[in-house]
């Protein structure tokens, strides 16, 4: 065969991968967006009604000291209380359990305020062309993780375990700067004092109750949030892990302050070992009626 049409021979092939990948991202992101209107249809199947409708600095006589400094600083008094949320992520993902192998990702997370729950939809790119498609929820009392190549090849789907309701729903407690009335003792939040510039606080949902460690800066906002322990996928196994999310960059958002920017991370003998580090691009809130 001659070069001429050795080389036809090779764009032809060429071509037809393209075409192929194209149709598969295609039908890919058709399949994500169905599932993605699934989980969303349970979440709203889930909500009750949010009262009161709006924030009473009376309310916060008797909470610990630094938690009232947090809502004053975070909240003003007759603040509209918050029925859901929609978010927008830019940020990096590390894919190894063990290593650094950080991804870029862009998602999207819906979340309702009572029945507490969220879907994290995101785009993680793996190689030019390929991203891995990740739903990380928690929907009526269940926690579920569903990760596939283009959004047609599944690679790792995890839920139904009482560890993984408990870790998504600690997940949701943690993210609450970022929807802060939902931590008012209204809403169903016990907070216990620590120190001047810590407390704990517990959520429940149904049977399921977590509990974690809020620290607050010198502005009197949320800093560090902190879980002695919290299921890390390991192995194919949930392994019990210290866990912490770290948030900074406070900025004003239909008059409440939150903050912009994250990491995650594990704590492990050796020292944390993050794993999610994102910006908020967008919050669009919705407030109770």
């Amino acid at each position: 065969m001659t070069k001429g049409p050795m080389l036809h021979a090779v764009l032809v092939l060429l071509g037809i991968l393209i075409a192929v990948l194209a149709g598969a991202s295609i039908l890919g992101s058709y399949r994500s967006k169905v599932e993605t209107r699934e989980l969303r249809a349970r979440l709203d199947e889930a909500r009750r009604p949010v009262a009161p409708h709006a924030v009473d600095f009376s309310d916060l006589e008797g909470l610990p000291a630094p938690v009232q400094r947090f809502f004053r600083a975070a909240l003003a008094n007759g603040q509209r209380m918050i029925a859901a949320v929609h978010v927008r992520h830019t940020g990096s993902f590390n894919m190894s359990e063990t290593g650094e192998q950080w991804r870029p990702f862009a998602s999207n997370q819906q979340v309702v305020a009572q029945r507490p729950g969220f879907d994290w939809n995101a785009s993680v790119a793996m190689l030019p062309g390929l991203p891995i498609r990740v739903h990380d929820a928690y929907i009526a009392g269940e926690g579920l993780i569903h990760a596939s190549l283009l959004g047609l090849v599944s690679v790792a789907s995890v839920g139904g375990s009482r560890e993984m309701a408990e870790g998504e729903l600690m997940r949701f407690f943690a993210e609450a700067t970022w929807y802060p009335t939902v931590l008012l003792p209204s809403q169903g939040v016990r907070w216990e004092p620590m120190d001047d510039r810590s407390a704990r606080a517990t959520l429940t949902d149904g049977d399921i109750s977590v509990s974690l460690l809020f620290s607050f800066n010198d502005a009197g906002l949320v800093d560090l949030v902190r879980a002695d322990a919290r299921g890390r996928t390991l192995g194919g196994k949930i392994v019990p892990t210290p866990w912490q999310g770290r948030f900074w960059n406070y900025q004003e958002r239909d008059g409440m302050q939150v903050p912009l920017d994250g990491e995650v991370a594990w704590l492990l003998p050796g020292g944390p070992k993050p794993y999610w580090r994102g910006h908020i691009s967008a919050i669009e809130y919705t407030f109770a009626q």
